[in-house]
């Protein structure tokens, strides 16, 4: 066999082995999208004679309250957005301002315009506070609770209303003593944590708001939901290991055909 036949040979079988490696590397590597984390069920059915499992997980209710500016608003007023929550109230002296504040970063992490005029880009995100003490949280101590630390209003609500109201959605439907080890008084939700819905409003994300690590990977993962376009993400096209056997299949066919060339060239020299 001549050089330019054994070259051919080589790139015929190191071809489809490059593309397979390359297809596991990019699999391996690809964007780790933010976890569901409110499983309601699961389902089964069989499709093709294989039976596929789907896990259908928990929208969060809507909830109707009034905002800073006297609105009332519903959770499900906000289309196709991300949605970052936390809870609060206005007379907090330890952790609310640290939270506020880094609420307020975020927000303007998150700005559109020039240096001149930059707002919020409310297309992307929306920012929710509830109050944990609605009895004495008015619209009129959210505006100027809000206004003392500059928040932009266009998208970032707070919201106050009926104390049973907030206190089961925040327990029932955002489940925030869940997944945690600090524990949660059900009679005064006074926690650090961050709640981040996606735009189907299925919580997706935990985060204490008083930590710059986690407060850098949630809005890392602000960015990848913001990507995400299908409600359930699909897995990858292709199955590693089937695609390696096809691969080798393949590499096998052309050698064989390759020899077979080879070999009938050779026969029709020697005739």
């Amino acid at each position: 066999m001549n050089k330019k036949a054994l070259l051919a040979l080589c790139i015929a079988v190191l071809i489809p082995v490059v593309s397979y490696i390359v297809l596991t590397y990019e699999s391996n590597n690809a964007v780790a999208m933010p976890r569901h984390y409110l499983l309601d069920s699961v389902t089964t059915r069989v499709e093709k004679g294989k039976l596929i499992t789907d896990s259908i997980w928990h929208k969060t209710a809507n909830i109707t309250l009034v905002n800073q500016l006297g609105d009332t608003v519903s959770l499900y007023d906000i289309k196709g957005k991300v949605i970052v929550a936390d809870f609060f109230f206005t007379s907090c002296t330890s952790t609310c301002p640290t939270l506020t504040k880094n609420m307020v970063k975020m927000q303007r992490s998150f700005m559109k315009g020039g240096d001149q005029f930059r707002t919020p880009d409310s297309s992307i995100v929306q920012f929710l506070s509830f109050t944990i003490d609605p009895e004495h949280d008015s619209v009129a101590r959210l505006r100027e609770y809000a206004d003392r630390y500059g928040v932009n209003h266009d998208n970032w609500w707070f919201l106050t209303g009926n104390k049973d109201s907030i206190y089961n959605f925040i327990f029932q439907q955002l489940k925030v003593d869940k997944f945690n080890d600090e524990p949660i008084d059900p009679n005064f939700v006074h926690t650090t944590r961050f709640v981040l819905f996606d735009k189907d409003y299925n919580v997706r994300g935990y985060y204490d708001g008083t930590d710059s690590v986690a407060l850098g990977k949630l809005s890392q993962d602000i960015g990848y939901l913001m990507l995400e376009k299908a409600t359930n993400p699909q897995p990858l096209p292709f199955d590693p290991m089937s695609m390696l056997i096809f691969f080798i299949v393949t590499a096998v066919i052309v050698v064989v055909m390759i020899l077979l060339v080879f070999k009938k060239k050779k026969f029709a020299q020697s005739a």
